[in-house]
């Protein structure tokens, strides 16, 4: 694979040593590109979500997700939330659970809404904040101060079987770390990571890539799991992607957690035939950095964010292994607009031009086009699971997977 070269490598020279000291401890001097990414954005110290100094959404930092285009996609699910609460009989405990919270937009949001306009649920709601950043709990705990209602818990403080609600991820599950693999003589192939040793203290520590026999049996189950074989004619050697094991492990945990209710999990990818479409021959991974995309990520170490497309069929079938029941896959533009998206637009281009300043009013449209755009935030997938619900519970079709008239 030819990677994209950047004029200026601004790697973290900290974090780059660590990842040579643990390459240099491993038996055949390299790691996984798992474990690789997994330091890369999730050091302790120096990993890309728990460095302070990480700059902020906007131009020079994040890709903008949809919970910062404003109160609006958080509105609107805060509705399929109460609809869920209802669904389940108006149990006296009901929780939200959040995974991967970001700067806490979506939770404020969610939870001022839901205040005003739902007090009867708002009252009984227990919001719980899984967030395995301390940088990004920290700002969240800042910003959330002021709301009664949110506890923040790692998943040992979750009892299994326990929660009696719906647990929510947005753009989660594209920042675990994935295994890569390439086809070779019809045999898949793990990539590994390597490191080249500087030839002076000047010179910059150099990531490689190389070659080995797979470091784990996992990685064939999980292709077996989606229904894949790599073994196929139209599968040429070259060809390169992502399994993304800890996805895997991920939902194991929430099933465990969750005792009755729902899993929410809203994302960009695609299901496993698209996934590993044989057209798409060097996989999904992305590397951002300043607000711009390249795919080298052994540049900008702990200071670019890497991610990797959701591979929805995964999450199915390791859902049912399980015990959770699909309930509905649609994309995001379709699940808004069946939730009201639509009539919030109507609505604002007819009422709010007339009382907000043009700024505003086209900053707002802005967002909420942008929230449906099939090209972007409205092609994400939205994947809907369920546990523990009556039959005619599971009859009930949830309000934002209608399909319009």
């Amino acid at each position: 694979m030819t990677f994209q070269q950047s004029d200026i490598n601004d790697s973290n020279p900290e974090l780059c040593a660590l990842i040579c000291e643990r390459i240099a401890a491993s038996p055949q001097q390299r790691i996984t590109f798992a474990e690789y990414m997994d330091l890369a954005l999730y050091h302790p110290q120096h990993g890309y979500y728990n460095n302070s100094d990480r700059q902020s959404i906007g131009k020079q930092g994040d890709f903008i997700t949809s919970s910062h285009w404003g109160a609006d996609f958080a509105e609107v699910l805060a509705q399929q939330f109460v609809e869920m609460w209802e669904i389940l009989g108006k149990p006296q405990n009901f929780a939200i659970v959040e995974m991967g919270a970001g700067r806490g937009n979506f939770a404020e949001n969610v939870l001022q809404y839901l205040q005003i306009q739902y007090p009867d649920f708002f009252h009984i709601l227990e919001y719980i904040i899984v967030e395995l950043s301390p940088v990004l709990q920290a700002e969240q705990r800042q910003r959330l101060a002021h709301i009664k209602c949110i506890n923040w818990c790692n998943w040992d403080e979750i009892v299994n079987n326990s929660i009696v609600g719906c647990f929510f991820s947005n753009e989660l599950v594209d920042a675990l770390p994935v295994h890569q693999f390439i086809l070779e003589e019809g045999q898949v192939r793990e990539i590994y990571v390597a490191a080249e040793t500087p030839k002076n203290e000047q010179e910059e520590i150099k990531f490689v890539e190389v070659i080995g026999e797979v470091s784990t049996p996992k990685i064939g189950e999980y292709l077996d799991l989606v229904g894949i074989d790599l073994s196929a004619s139209v599968y040429g050697d070259g060809y390169r992607s992502e399994v993304n094991l800890e996805a895997l492990d991920w939902m194991s945990t929430v099933a465990q957690k969750l005792q009755r209710g729902y899993l929410l999990t809203i994302d960009y990818g695609y299901p496993a035939h698209r996934y590993y479409n044989p057209r798409r021959r060097e996989g999904t991974l992305q590397c951002y950095y300043l607000h711009r995309y390249h795919n080298n990520p052994y540049i900008n170490v702990g200071r670019q964010d890497l991610t990797a497309h959701v591979n929805f069929t995964a999450l199915e079938r390791q859902g049912e292994l399980c015990g959770l029941d699909v309930v509905g896959f649609t994309q995001q533009a379709l699940f808004l607009m069946a939730l009201g998206l639509g009539d919030r637009i109507a609505s604002l281009s007819t009422n709010d031009a007339e009382v907000l300043d043009v700024a505003t009013f086209l900053r707002r449209r802005e967002a909420l086009h942008q929230l449906i755009d099939p090209m972007g935030l409205g092609g994400f997938g939205v994947l809907v699971q369920c546990k523990g619900l009556r039959e005619e519970e599971k009859g009930r079709i949830l309000k934002g997977l209608m399909v319009p008239d």
